[in-house]
């Protein structure tokens, strides 16, 4: 199983980026994905997560209202659409997938597939 983000820049302060995740050699319909974000100095956080139907959704107080999580499982694909990009939102992107159910009303944390990274610069 391969994640492969994509879609990371630098961008300014209040602008919008969108990054993407091609999954390879998995059947993503199975999988809860999510999107996670370390930044310098910091542990890794989980930014948003959804079910695998796409019916449940998490995200942190951070983003909420501004990023939104999205999937097209026939193309094994995963977004994240962030706008009104904040200085604090500096920081590698992960994307990742795990095979269990999901209820949307806490944050994943334990993953069992992991992208690389992306890393987004927003600058003031």
């Amino acid at each position: 199983v391969q994640l492969q983000a994509s879609g990371g820049g630098l961008v300014q302060s209040g602008g919008s980026l969108r990054l993407s995740c091609a999954a390879s050699d998995i059947t993503l319909d199975y999988y809860a994905i999510g999107w996670f974000r370390q930044a310098p100095g910091k542990e890794r956080e989980p930014v948003s997560c959804m079910s695998s139907s796409g019916s449940s959704t998490y995200y942190s107080d951070s983003v909420k209202g501004r990023f939104t999580i999205s999937r097209d499982n026939a193309e094994k694909m995963m977004y994240l659409q962030m706008n009104s990009l904040k200085p604090e939102d500096t920081a590698v992107y992960y994307c990742a997938a795990d095979r269990q159910p999901y209820s949307g009303t806490y944050p994943l944390r334990t993953m069992n597939y992991w992208g690389k990274g992306t890393l987004v610069t927003v600058s003031s």
